[in-house]
């Protein structure tokens, strides 16, 4: 094997796993011409065509299906060799890539990556913030953080939060103006501030449970966002009631601006967790941000 091949079946099968130049071109941090001149030099010597171009989107030919089935494998193996001879480094050094909230990312992820950041200089920390829920092998992230009662069962589940809760806010003057619901099925006739699920793109059922007995009310208002921190605002400016994490209007509750409303239907629920695909050794990197995210009660 040449001394450049390895790294053009390396950009091979990038572009063919991601199916585009541009994201290949990202992942591996280089451009999408110097991509796809490697692509098209690889094509060259082995004389086979391996992908289908069009202006927008790029195939595998049944060669370079093939090609990739044999590659993933033993670029696998390899990568893994290379992540486990960094434990011999004096320092954790590497990147480490996690899909999570907005509300995972600000109350628990960024207090750690602050602290791994001035303490592993080598550590290089990729946060993307999305609500969805993401195929963390196939979008190629190291971990995911979810609530753990969403945790698919074939990963390993690493607590990293406290329990949380969804409670109804509203500003005082809104109470005064439209009343306070008794019980949740009172909150058809309030205005209420929607939330569009990345998900499935569906508006958010709101969820309650009292005694055991789980209730969801459909609710209806002014305003649908798709970002909890757009429905608080919309709260503490009276346009409605809000369903929100209770750590994020703790301080608005405490200081007047927010009121609670039915907290008897509102129980807590299992928190945050970190999970990745079984391994049978965590890079030092990796392990690094593990720990430094495991919750301690």
């Amino acid at each position: 094997m040449a001394r450049n091949e390895l790294g053009d079946l390396a950009a091979f099968a990038a572009v063919a796993e991601e199916r585009s130049f541009t994201r290949a071109a990202a992942r591996l941090r280089t451009s999408q011409s110097a991509i796809s001149q490697t692509v098209k030099r690889l094509e060259a010597q082995l004389g086979i065509k391996l992908l289908s171009r069009t202006t927008r989107n790029v195939g595998v030919t049944e060669a370079g299906e093939q090609l990739l089935e044999a590659l993933r494998p033993a670029l696998g193996e390899i990568e893994a060799r290379l992540v486990s001879l960094s434990r011999f480094r004096d320092r954790p050094a590497g990147t480490v890539r996690i899909t999570c909230s907005r509300h995972a990312a600000e109350t628990i992820l960024w207090p750690a990556v602050d602290r791994i950041l001035a303490d592993y200089p080598d550590i290089q920390i990729e946060l993307s913030l999305d609500s969805a829920l993401t195929n963390i092998v196939a979008d190629r992230f190291d971990a995911g953080v979810r609530l753990g009662e969403r945790v698919e069962r074939d990963m390993i589940a690493v607590r990293i939060g406290p329990d949380l809760r969804l409670v109804v806010v509203g500003a005082p003057e809104y109470f005064a103006r439209r009343g306070t619901p008794d019980t949740p099925r009172d909150l058809t006739d309030h205005a209420c501030i929607n939330l569009r699920m990345a998900t499935k793109g569906e508006i958010y059922a709101w969820e309650f449970e009292k005694d055991g007995v789980p209730l969801n009310v459909r609710v209806d208002g002014p305003l649908v966002v798709n970002d909890s921190s757009v429905a608080l605002s919309a709260a503490l400016a009276g346009h409605g009631l809000a369903f929100v994490m209770e750590d994020q209007v703790r301080k608005h509750i405490a200081e007047g601006r927010l009121v609670c409303a039915l907290e008897d239907w509102c129980p807590a629920f299992p928190g945050h967790h970190l999970y990745y695909p079984s391994r049978r050794e965590l890079p030092p990197a990796f392990a690094v941000v593990v720990e430094a995210l495991r919750f301690r009660s």
